[in-house]
């Protein structure tokens, strides 16, 4: 008889290792999923990846939990061990260990769950209106001419601040813009000091940089940073804001809507005033870059100096080397001459001997030419017509008169004959 088969039971299903944990899961799910669970911290370890992990556990049991980044980045506090807190997630199996686990999304102490509850919706809002966009938050500059500080009068974070203002840019001018830090009237105060330094900003164009500040406490105490008017004032900002509030394990609305958070007010002054001892040593190192390229050029220089002296040692050898140069271009130009001149004078004699051939024969031929043409000549001459009775008739404008037609009665001829002209009239 087979082991797993009695005679009261169906054979049961051989289940490979995989599909059963992620059938185990399906069923946690659909039976548990979502769940919330109070219990206390123990072995909690935040991973480079931002990941943590760590088990709930009370007098009856523990369940590992493991809070991916996404979800670690919300925290408003540091998980410690210890901490009695309230989770919601889902229960999963972690197939390779085949261990029961929970995905947590959400965590908040316990005692102050409507305060962190209402942390939570607010960010979630402020976030979906865009005002946490890292493409909105502005470069803090690093030599800013002149600061803000927006804290409490009495407020320990003043001290802290103003102690590193004085010990790293005492040149620095800083502007107070007081208001309460904690309490019911903080926020409206906050807002109204923002707005006063942004007012100046306006007129002066300082401060550049304007710093929130207020020192650590509870969740209670630094409530008044969890502002949804105060959030939408600091981001109207018309310079950069640094938000240093609490201590670093201390997350605000006012840090998420900041261009840039500070853990501390004293690292808020730090980062947004470059230490006047680094900013000396870096204009030295400049002065000390700019001193070296100037000596090398200075140097390459000389030594280009150098070489054209060298090249220039003795004038009188340059000179004798044109002179001979133009000895040499002389003697070539005379020689041209010579040989042209000996051409022409060939071209020239070739030119007469062929002249002295051919000029008798020309002028026999022309001048036979000519005497053809003069007889030609002469039997055309109208003289000759003339001095046999016949006149030329020309009008009063020189014209001939060849037609009676040309003519009219009173008109004014004249006519040339052999020895003389005669006025005429016709009538």
């Amino acid at each position: 008889m087979n082991g797993f088969v009695t005679e009261r039971s169906a054979p049961a299903p051989v289940w490979a290792v995989g599909p059963l944990m992620r059938a185990v899961a399906d069923v946690l799910a659909l039976r548990f999923n979502p769940v919330q669970v109070r219990g206390e911290i123990s072995g909690f370890s935040r991973a480079a990846s931002g990941h943590c992990y760590f088990s709930l556990k009370d007098a009856e049991g523990q369940v590992r939990c493991a809070m991916f980044r996404r979800a670690a980045t919300g925290l408003g506090f540091s998980p410690r061990d210890g901490d009695q807190v309230d989770v919601q997630g889902k229960l999963d199996v972690y197939g390779p260990r085949g261990d029961l686990q929970l995905i947590v999304e959400g965590m908040r102490q316990a005692g102050q769950g409507t305060l962190f509850e209402q942390f939570m919706q607010l960010k979630l809002r402020l976030e979906a209106q865009g005002l946490f966009d890292p493409a909105r938050k502005r470069a803090v500059p690093t030599m800013p001419r002149a600061l803000g500080v927006v804290t409490s009068l009495g407020a320990a974070a003043l001290r802290d601040v103003a102690t590193a203002l004085v010990r790293r840019v005492p040149h620095i001018p800083v502007t107070l813009y007081p208001a309460a830090v904690q309490g019911a009237q903080a926020p409206a105060e906050l807002c109204a000091a923002l707005q006063a330094a942004y007012a100046e900003h306006q007129r002066t164009g300082q401060p550049e940089v304007l710093l929130l500040v207020r020192g650590g406490g509870s969740l209670e105490d630094l409530w008044a940073f969890n502002n949804e008017a105060l959030a939408h004032t600091i981001a109207a900002a018309p310079m950069p804001v640094v938000c240093g509030v609490g201590h670093e394990t201390d997350f605000t609305i006012a840090d998420f809507v900041a261009d840039l958070r500070a853990p501390t007010p004293t690292a808020a002054a730090e980062l947004c005033a470059t230490d006047r001892a680094t900013a000396l040593g870096l204009l030295a190192w400049y002065d000390q870059r700019l001193q070296d390229g100037t000596h090398a050029r200075l140097d390459t220089q000389a030594q280009r100096l150098d070489r054209l002296a060298q090249r220039m040692a003795r004038p009188s050898d340059r000179v004798s080397q044109q002179h001979q140069r133009l000895m040499e271009l002389g003697f070539r130009l005379r020689q041209c001459v010579h040989n042209k001149m000996q051409q022409q004078s060939q071209l020239h004699q070739a030119l007469d001997a062929n002249l002295t051939q051919k000029f008798p024969r020309a002028f026999e031929r022309e001048a036979q030419r000519l005497a053809r043409a003069e007889v030609a000549l002469a039997s055309l001459d109208p003289r000759l017509v003339l001095q046999r009775g016949y006149a030329w008739l020309s009008n009063d404008q020189g014209l001939p008169v060849t037609l009676a037609a040309q003519t009219h009665s009173g008109q004014a001829l004249r006519a040339s004959l052999a020895d003389g002209e005669v006025d005429l009239q016709v009538v």
